[in-house]
């Protein structure tokens, strides 16, 4: 598949995955499965997600896991495009990711069945240690030094070659502009209006220049749920390849940097350290520069579009809600932040 037959696909089509329930297997029904397949037994801990069911295994002898049963309407190309650049990691000495566990017969995944018969793909990858980056706090310490392994990460996926890596996805922002039709869930006229301004921004200024930069594989949602910190203060882990596709490599700079948000008297101070990081170790281009700006505004717009329109998509007790509603909570207030400056004042460390 190309990326303009890709760009083809209904808004409904890239929403799917998103909307419908995650699995909801017994843990008995689970454990089985990885038992027989993957000859691993142990203790089982259910965690948050989107729209897969994964569990923690931790094994007698002290080894974790994560067990991900994929949810159902995900592309298949995009199960086996994040367990090749996992895959990918291994090969080419990257450690700062999870390794992909083989059933006993060497597959890379398996399946497991419902009670009416439905086939859903079932995998496990080796569980990384370590203390979330939300949880840790941000500091310019460990913002610049979660730029600088970012940028290793890309340089790793730089070499990432995969048949069939045009996937489409909710949160692909090369789409960004399949979310005006998500607008009339913003029933906050003052959010609708920012975020309807970011994507005609987008539309008019950042869709051509897009098309000149360098593209790869990149992570697609390294935020501070996804990053793990070490007992050294530094970035031990990159989890949740979830969102994982080919793109220009400055929205994963872009995306990253959305989630950096400081208050006082200077907002921006760890998106400095980080771009300064990340740019320390992969130096970003003046075209690259030009557009960042603009893209962690259809970022934070992105993530309150699908933010709103989740609160009529999922049930008021669902885990993942009420996680993105606490965690998303001051999304807005930087966007307004942001659109009160130049792209030029909003990134400091942008080269003269």
């Amino acid at each position: 598949a190309t990326r303009d037959d890709t760009l083809m696909n209904s808004t409904e089509d890239t929403m799917s995955p998103v909307t419908v329930a995650p699995p909801d297997f017994a843990v008995e029904a689970v454990a089985a499965v990885v038992a027989e397949k993957y000859q691993l037994q142990g203790e089982y801990t259910q965690l948050v997600s989107e729209r897969d069911q994964n569990f923690r295994l931790k094994t007698p002898d002290g080894q974790g896991f994560v067990v991900k049963v994929t949810g159902l309407l995900e592309d298949l190309v995009a199960t086996d495009f994040q367990i090749a650049a996992l895959c990918h990691f291994e090969e080419s000495g990257f450690n700062y990711a999870p390794r992909v566990v083989r059933t006993v017969s060497g597959k890379k995944r398996c399946v497991i069945t419902s009670g009416d018969g439905q086939e859903y793909r079932l995998r496990v990858v080796t569980w990384l240690d370590g203390r979330l980056l939300h949880d840790v706090g941000l500091t310019t310490a460990n913002a610049r030094r979660f730029g600088r392994r970012l940028a290793e990460l890309d340089q790793s996926l730089e070499s990432f070659d995969f048949d069939g890596d045009g996937q489409a996805g909710l949160w692909d922002m090369q789409d960004a502009l399949q979310l005006r039709s998500l607008l009339p869930y913003v029933n906050d006229a003052k959010v609708r209006q920012y975020a309807s301004e970011v994507l005609t921004r987008f539309e008019e200024t950042v869709v051509s220049a897009l098309r000149a930069l360098p593209r790869q594989a990149i992570h697609n949602d390294a935020n501070p749920e996804n990053i793990l910190i070490g007992a050294d203060g530094d970035v031990s882990g990159f989890i949740d390849f979830g969102d994982a596709l080919k793109a220009p490599r400055i929205i994963e700079v872009a995306i990253a940097a959305s989630y950096l948000r400081a208050g006082g008297d200077n907002p921006l101070k760890f998106i400095e350290a980080f771009v300064g990081g990340y740019h320390q170790r992969s130096p970003l281009s003046d075209a690259e520069f030009n557009v960042l700006f603009d893209l962690i505004r259809t970022r934070l717009a992105t993530t309150l579009i699908v933010l709103f329109w989740r609160l009529s998509a999922r049930d008021e007790d669902d885990p993942y809600r009420r996680k993105t509603l606490e965690n998303e909570s001051n999304a807005f207030e930087f966007l307004v932040f942001l659109s009160g400056l130049s792209p030029r004042d909003s990134v400091p460390y942008l080269p003269d």
